[in-house]
């Protein structure tokens, strides 16, 4: 056996030189095909680790190649599995470019361009980026767990000075990266330096603008003595009118209702404790008299439900317009800078608010409480009807006299702070008027189409100063009522009421007997019917002469009309009870809808506020 294997390797030495050329090419196939292999593994390794992207030269897509030996063909097997992952997700990918925009211009321009959408059959995006598209596209990012609110994406695409959180350039860099690490690393570097360029530039525009506002308020102040100020600005520092206004339109709509319901059950609690909440004094023609302040309906009716309700309404308008109303006007013009217009309208009745304000507490408080009160009771006498408040002229008790004096002089003073409120509300809603007609006079000349929320605007002004007018009218009558039944020798106000619908029986009881007595409650009452149906007036015409083209207003008008007759003809005629019952009804019903039911088809393209 040994001698035949050295025979063999004998052999094999000796023509060694006839197989030298096939070992020799047995090698270099083997070593290239270990090569090739190599190569391929490589590659397709990097692909199934990274997402492909195509090659941008210029504006040119071309499809991504094999970094290989150019002697090299990879197999049949890996070129399809490079078109599968490549087919699947490939997208278009730019690189950033250093430059000196900020991040609006920057994003604007790779979003116009669609960087990181993906690409279709050409290598070419498939569109520009969205809000939605955009958003979906970082909320399926698997890092990101809680995704993104479509409305910040939105704000990036609008021309404003929003920027973008660290947080968010984070996700939009692996988005334009088309996740692949390298890319994203450089599009968040380009995206932070373009939100810092962005930052700054915003930041020197807000130190500009700051610059203008010192710059103007010191040309106000080298302005010349002689320029005369604005309207207002000498009331300013004590803010009647503002303050005014800011209890009608600040808070609550109930707080001011709240507060005037509240002093009148206060004065009911104390005329309790007095004993002067029900109480009859005997007459000189024998008649036991009934003059409680709770049988006061000028006292009861009016301070605890007509007055709140009243100043309800007019808190409810002015919140409306000045909070909602007023804004939606000036953005059919693009003019919001206009907003604090309000404030400066209101200043310009600074001082009638004064006016208001002296005569309310000097005359109608203290003045008639000193003269119809506290003289009479001090010194007797006086020709004026006796009440809950000079029933102590009859008893001559010292202590029933100053009790009396100390309750009427504060309840004269609520008096006179709820009629100045009654009276300030009138001025806002004049106030009121002038801001809407002034507006809607500005967008007629912006633009010549009407505008359907200005006439719904404008109907529903007119609807309150109605409700206002008629609520006012209720309050007259419950002043002037009291007063003539104290002049009446009746026993109280309702056998009164009932006695004078009997009269128009045939067999009527005989009439009641009129005291020849001074009463300034009756001047008072007309005062607040000719200052309420004067605010109505005024807004009707005003706003009707301004192009509003609303709902009909006659059938409020006629309402109104007849509330005044039934003021008038109060203790006038008989069966003025009657009348005065069918006046409280319809102004009930006129309280909750003016227009009795009345809807006026609006036009097509029209809304209308009912």
């Amino acid at each position: 056996m040994c001698g035949v294997l050295r025979t063999y390797s004998s052999l094999l030495v000796r023509h060694s030189h006839f197989l030298s050329p096939v070992l020799d090419a047995g090698r270099q196939n083997s070593a290239e095909n270990c090569l090739l292999w190599r190569s391929v593994h490589r590659q397709e390794t990097t692909l199934a680790r990274v997402r492909l992207r195509p090659s941008i030269d210029g504006a040119t897509c071309r499809r991504p190649t094999l970094r290989s030996r150019p002697d090299t063909k990879p197999p049949e097997t890996s070129r399809k599995a490079f078109q599968y992952v490549t087919d699947q997700e490939r997208k278009f990918f730019l690189p950033p470019v250093r430059s000196e925009d900020d991040f609006k211009v920057l994003f604007a321009r790779v979003a116009a361009a669609g960087v990181g959408r993906p690409v279709d059959k050409d290598g070419c995006p498939q569109g520009p980026w969205t809000p939605d598209l955009l958003a979906a596209a970082i909320s399926e990012i698997e890092a990101n767990r809680e995704g993104i609110d479509l409305r910040t994406v939105q704000l990036w695409f609008e021309a404003n000075d929003k920027g973008i959180s660290a947080n968010n350039i984070r996700w939009l860099s692996r988005v334009l990266g088309c996740n692949d690490p390298e890319a994203a690393s450089a599009w968040q570097a380009e995206l932070s330096a373009s939100q810092s360029r962005l930052t700054a530039k915003r930041r020197q525009s807000r130190r500009g603008a700051t610059r203008e506002m010192t710059a103007s308020g010191d040309e106000k102040h080298e302005a010349p003595a002689s320029e005369a100020p604005k309207a207002g600005d000498a009331a300013r520092g004590f803010g009647l009118a503002r303050g005014t206004e800011g209890l009608f339109s600040r808070g609550s709509l109930l707080n001011l209702p709240a507060t005037i319901f509240a002093g009148a059950v206060i004065l009911q609690l104390v005329s309790y404790f007095l004993s002067i909440h029900d109480i009859t004094y005997l007459r000189e023609d024998g008649v036991a008299k009934q003059v409680g302040l709770l049988w006061a309906p000028n006292w009861t009716v009016l301070f605890i439900l007509l007055l709140p309700l009243f100043l309800g309404i007019i808190a409810e308008q002015v919140t409306a317009w000045k909070n909602g109303n007023r804004g939606r006007l000036l953005s059919a013009i693009g003019d919001r800078n206009r907003d604090g217009e309000w404030a400066d309208k209101v200043e310009t009745f600074s001082h009638t608010y004064w006016v208001v304000f002296l005569v309310c507490i000097g005359f109608a408080g203290v003045f008639q409480w000193v003269s119809v009160r506290l003289l009479p009771l001090l010194n007797g006498g006086g020709n004026y009807a006796i009440d809950w408040g000079s029933t102590a002229l009859a008893s001559k008790d010292p202590t029933e006299i100053l009790q009396q004096a100390a309750f009427t002089g504060f309840a004269y003073l609520y008096m006179s702070i709820c009629f100045y409120l009654l009276i300030a509300g009138l001025i806002l809603l004049v106030s009121l008027v002038d801001d809407f007609v002034q507006i809607r006079t500005a967008i007629t000349d912006h633009q010549n189409d009407p505008i359907p929320d200005g006439d719904a605007i404008g109907s529903r002004i007119l609807k309150g100063i109605a409700r206002c007018t008629i609520g006012g009218l209720l309050i007259a009558t419950c002043m002037k009522l009291q007063t003539l039944y104290l002049a009446t020798s009746a026993p109280n106000i309702l056998e009164w009421l009932v006695s004078d619908a009997r009269a128009l029986l045939p067999r009527s009881v005989d009439p009641v007997q009129w005291d020849n007595v001074s009463s300034p409650t009756n001047y008072t009452s007309l005062l607040v019917v000719i200052l309420v149906c004067g605010v109505y007036l005024y807004g009707k015409v005003r706003i009707s002469t301004s192009g509003c083209v609303g709902n009909s207003t006659v059938r409020t008008t006629l309402i109104i009309v007849f509330q005044v007759a039934v003021y008038l003809l109060l203790g006038s005629i008989p069966g003025f009870s009657l009348l005065l019952v069918a006046s409280v009804v319809v102004a009930v019903h006129a309280l909750v809808d003016p227009d009795f039911g009345f809807r006026r088809k609006p036009a097509q393209g029209e809304g209308y506020v009912l």
